[in-house]
């Protein structure tokens, strides 16, 4: 069965292994996941990912993070959807709790966080906020 928003499903896998307090999670790769956890990590909301052959077929592994017994990321949320795209342009980038989450923008230079498209003078496509 094909999935209509790989994204949403990926990000699903994170908050419910968080949930189940789990220390890692799989799901099947892409180079939109890789480029999303490699963010994630940067910005120090996982531990780290890598991608293995499961039977012929690409998996990405997610290690995930926790302070004091407590997920990292507290909430992540998918922002634009196959249903409702949402592009902004860089002068209207949003902010997530007043700047101690992330919002993360797919540019034509790639995936980063909104202060890094700010900065950069880039608008795009808001695929999710971290907090």
């Amino acid at each position: 069965m094909s999935m209509s928003d790989p994204i949403a499903d990926f990000l699903t896998r994170i908050r419910n292994a968080q949930m189940a307090k789990l220390p890692t999670v799989a799901c099947p790769a892409s180079k939109m996941k890789q480029a999303l956890s490699q963010v994630l990590q940067d910005e120090g909301y996982i531990a780290g990912f890598g991608v293995t052959d499961v039977e012929g077929k690409p998996q990405l592994t997610v290690d995930l993070k926790y302070y004091a017994g407590k997920p990292v990321i507290e909430e992540i949320k998918r922002v634009s959807r196959p249903g409702l795209r949402n592009y902004k342009g860089s002068e209207n980038l949003p902010t997530n709790r007043a700047g101690l989450g992330v919002a993360i923008i797919s540019t034509n230079k790639g995936l980063m966080t909104d202060k890094q498209a700010r900065a950069a003078g880039l608008g795009g496509e808001v695929l999710c906020t971290v907090f």
